[in-house]
């Protein structure tokens, strides 16, 4: 058998070569398509879009052949991306990089950074690409971040200033004692009245500022491995006494073969208890209250607890800012409590989030499993 020519074999070679790397890269596309959390739309010279990526179909929830093949602005009509995201300017060359888009899907708010760029050929631009990026977790994770900060500076303020606070205090209490029983010695019933005013207002006071050292790190934590459940059955009684009060049903789902948790106890009453409490006076004209045990959905390593109300819902404007410190809607809040709550559980290793609309609130506390 003859050997072939030294080109022939070349050119076979890099026959082989080029069917290679199209096999490759034809893989690297159709995994980059199907990926979580990172889009990518193509759109012809038309303006007209070409192909679409797995993420972009779950997000606007319309069949990729309902996508495909249609000019750009119906589809933001479509799915109601008010203002457009991007315009036919995009196909002139005017790129753009880390463009923010708020893509509301259902109840919940996708935040997108978005980067747009032409394609050309020679020196034709035969259309555009623009890729979608879901930030949304990195966003939340960022908030958080610089929301423990936020407290941790006021913790420090709060650890040095509370027992300036309490020492005068302490003895106004005492001296209103005092004369409250001299007064009571002398009959003086009105004047007993206004003493016994300043005397509670003193204790709300002192109340107050042991809220605000909460602020600051707990002093121990004693962390134990325990059945979130059992937590929940403790405190379980208080909350329906109080829902009782407010016309309140409560139900509770409990979930036995959820893993222990690492937790200190009594601080974990705490922040169940005030979940609880503000979910029942959110609703102030009766509704049902949902605690539920169940596995976080972000991670299979922890356990979280659900306080659902039926209220009227926190508008959005407000929504994000109910865990910052004195923030409250209360006519006789602190706008302490939900601080509070979220810095016992982020020492703790877990976190709170919250979401709501017009049927009612949800918080859901995530804690790692012991």
């Amino acid at each position: 058998m003859m050997d072939e020519p030294a080109n022939l074999a070349e050119i076979r070679l890099a026959a082989g070569s080029d069917a290679k790397r199209e096999r490759y890269v034809r893989q690297f596309v159709n995994r980059f398509l199907s990926m979580e959390g990172v889009g990518v739309m193509l759109l012809d010279s038309d303006f007209r879009i070409v192909e679409v990526s797995d993420m972009i179909v779950s997000l606007c929830g319309l069949p990729r052949a309902d996508i495909v093949n249609k000019h750009a602005e119906r589809w933001f009509d479509e799915v109601g991306l008010q203002p457009r995201p991007f315009d036919r300017s995009l196909l002139e060359g005017q790129t753009f990089r880390n463009r923010v888009l708020n893509w509301k899907q259902d109840k919940q708010v996708h935040m997108l950074m978005i980067d747009g760029e032409s394609l050309t050929e020679g020196e034709e631009r035969t259309g555009a690409f623009v890729l979608f990026r879901d930030v949304s977790h990195r966003m939340a994770l960022e908030e958080q971040v610089r929301r423990s900060d936020r407290l941790k500076t006021i913790g420090q303020i709060a650890a040095g200033t509370a027992h300036e606070i309490r020492n005068p205090l302490t003895a106004i209490k005492g001296f209103m004692q005092l004369l409250n029983k001299s007064l009571r010695d002398r009959d003086m019933e009105k004047e007993q009245e206004f003493v016994g005013i300043v005397l509670s207002e003193l204790d709300r006071v002192n109340d107050l500022v042991s809220e605000f050292l909460l602020l600051s790190k707990p002093k121990e934590l004693r962390q134990v491995s325990m059945r979130v459940g059992g937590i929940i059955q403790e405190i379980l009684p208080m909350i329906r006494n109080e829902a009782l009060l407010h016309n309140v049903t409560v139900i509770y789902y409990p979930k036995p073969e959820m893993p222990p948790i690492l937790a200190d106890k009594e601080l974990l009453k705490q922040v169940f208890l005030n979940l609880g409490k503000n979910a029942i006076e959110a609703m102030d004209g009766g509704g049902t209250l949902i605690i539920r045990e169940c596995c976080s959905a972000e991670e299979s390593n922890r356990v979280a607890v659900e306080f659902r109300d039926t209220g009227p819902g926190i508008p959005p404007e407000v929504l994000e800012k109910v865990f910052d410190p004195f923030f409250t809607t209360k006519p006789q809040g602190t706008g302490l409590g939900l601080s509070v709550c979220q810095r016992i559980v982020d020492e703790l290793g877990g976190s709170i989030e919250v979401a709501s609309d017009g049927g009612g609130t949800l918080f859901v506390v995530s804690l790692p499993c012991s």
